[in-house]
């Protein structure tokens, strides 16, 4: 039995490792071998065999979910963890990996009327570079329109990530959000170059997205310099403010 999950492994691939002790934690007690790989996109993929297959198969499911693999599956209103993709590469919106790789890889499409009625007129290249996004970047969308013959999907930012999103651009904290390797690597990182202190909170966005959340008066430049060398190849978005709004 196989198992697709919203989780991708890329970058400089420390998932695999995190995954496996999960896996371990989940249904290590059961009797099952298990087996990880990706899957085009980078997607994860579960492989179980043994006589608990089914069980562990739910419980990985109800653990982390499961992507639509096939157009087929999604339904308008249905809420999914997706990943940007191809950020600033045409400015009529932005693109959002669900999982369809089925008849054909397709993205989800957040469109440009959407985003400037959401977050304010301003070009969409703007907002990536003012909300920090990189690709790869997790993000909660709900279907708005299928077109399955067109082979067309319109999605919008679910209620509840518009709010992280304002949130995250208004309290004046700079964050980063790195994607590319996991959370541990990061905080190595931080401890190589003494940057700890100067971090408020470290929040996992997924399995090799992570965003740091800065103290007043640090700022996120000075960071992604010092700590990127460590984290090669990892990729870094920023939310920053301006320095004076502190002093």
């Amino acid at each position: 039995m196989e198992i697709i999950i919203p989780q991708k492994i890329y970058g400089d691939r420390s998932g695999f490792n995190k995954l496996e002790k999960k896996l371990r934690s989940l249904i290590g007690d059961l009797d099952v071998r298990w087996r990880i790989s990706i899957t085009k996109r980078q997607w994860v993929k579960i492989v179980v065999d043994g006589e608990d297959s089914e069980v562990s198969i739910n419980l990985i499911k109800e653990e982390f979910g499961e992507i639509p693999v096939s157009l087929s599956n999604v339904e308008e209103g249905q809420i999914l963890t997706g990943r940007l993709v191809d950020l600033g590469k045409v400015g009529y919106g932005v693109y959002v990996d669900i999982g369809i790789l089925k008849p054909r890889i397709k993205d989800a499409l957040i469109p440009l009327y959407w985003l400037k009625r959401t977050f304010g007129e301003k070009p969409v290249r703007q907002m990536i570079r003012e909300f920090g996004w990189v690709d790869y970047l997790p993000v909660e969308v709900k279907i708005e329109k299928v077109e399955k013959l067109a082979q067309e999907i319109e999605a919008h930012l679910t209620d509840r990530w518009i709010k992280k999103i304002k949130g995250w651009t208004s309290d004046k904290y700079d964050k980063l959000f790195i994607v590319g390797t996991i959370s541990e690597n990061i905080e190595k990182a931080l401890v190589e170059t003494g940057h700890s202190r100067d971090v408020r909170r470290i929040e996992e966005l997924g399995l090799m997205e992570t965003m740091l959340i800065l103290k007043k008066g640090t700022h996120a430049p000075g960071i992604i310099k010092e700590i990127g060398p460590y984290i090669k190849p990892a990729k870094i978005g920023a939310i920053k403010f301006p320095h004076d709004e502190e002093e």
